[in-house]
């Protein structure tokens, strides 16, 4: 079983080498399966999924962290890239915009102030 942070390490064609031979593993163990092999290698099996997902999650980080370095600084930044929310959370007013008053608002604020009042103690 291969550790995510021991890959992180690896360069690109070594996760790929890496990847080939996980999955040509799998494909033997799944033979073995179907030819009534033994139960440890029929268990092996889930261990060489993991660890084909734990290569395949490494390698799309390193290629998106690429794609990030070449695309900083650029006037765009590409869907895949951009934060991901909700829609609603997208669309909604920033806060600039929902602290603006319109015309009619400001006039009322400015020639009807909030009144003071004199407390008596």
């Amino acid at each position: 079983m291969v550790k995510a942070y021991e890959l992180r390490g690896l360069p690109k064609e070594e996760l790929l080498k890496t990847l080939a031979e996980n999955r040509k593993t799998l494909a033997d163990l799944h033979v073995a399966k179907v030819t009534g092999g033994a139960a440890s290698k029929i268990a092996k099996i889930k261990q060489v999924r993991k660890s084909i997902a734990r290569v395949l999650t490494v390698h799309n980080q390193q290629q998106k962290e690429g794609i990030r370095k070449a695309a900083a600084g650029s006037k765009f930044v590409s869907k895949d890239l951009r934060v991901k929310t909700t829609g609603a959370m997208r669309r909604a007013l920033t806060k600039e915009q929902r602290a603006q008053k319109t015309l009619k608002q400001k006039k009322k604020d400015t020639h009807f102030p909030m009144r003071r009042y004199a407390v008596k103690a």
